[in-house]
């Protein structure tokens, strides 16, 4: 189970091994060096600066729930992946202002673009905003 960390690789695993079950499972008492280096590997490949952690965690809350993850898909997936409130609050079973004060949070993680028509909100994804959150989790991208 991952821990809580501010090390190099918060979702490396604590290992601890009693002192008289260690001698038995790893010679000295133990871990050898292979089995830290495969336990505890950047996930991203490189350490992520604070700055570009803290942001990307902003995204990921963002993100995490899933009311708004649908949002994100509904409007990825809708015609010229652009959608008003009124096409959304039906599929996600919400009201206006609560799809509305879900779309908000969208906007300021920076995953959204809103441009008001009339009386209605309009939102789209920003462009290239899911490859550079996928590029981030996998190594392959840089910080926006």
């Amino acid at each position: 189970m991952p821990h809580a960390s501010t090390g190099v690789n918060a979702l490396c695993h604590t290992v601890v091994v009693p002192a008289a079950t260690a001698s038995a499972t790893k010679p000295h008492g133990s871990l050898l060096a292979a089995d830290l280096a495969a336990c505890c590997t950047p996930i991203t490949g490189t350490v992520l600066e604070s700055p570009a952690a803290e942001r990307l965690a902003a995204v990921l809350k963002a993100l995490a729930e899933p009311t708004r993850l649908r949002l994100v898909s509904l409007i990825a997936g809708h015609e010229g992946a652009e959608a008003c409130v009124c096409d959304l609050t039906a599929p996600v079973g919400l009201s206006q202002p609560t799809v509305s004060h879900h779309l908000k949070i969208l906007v300021e993680a920076g995953l959204l673009e809103r441009t008001q028509r009339g009386k209605w909100a309009y939102y789209r994804l920003v462009p290239g905003v899911l490859d550079a959150l996928a590029g981030m989790l996998t190594g392959t991208g840089r910080p926006r």
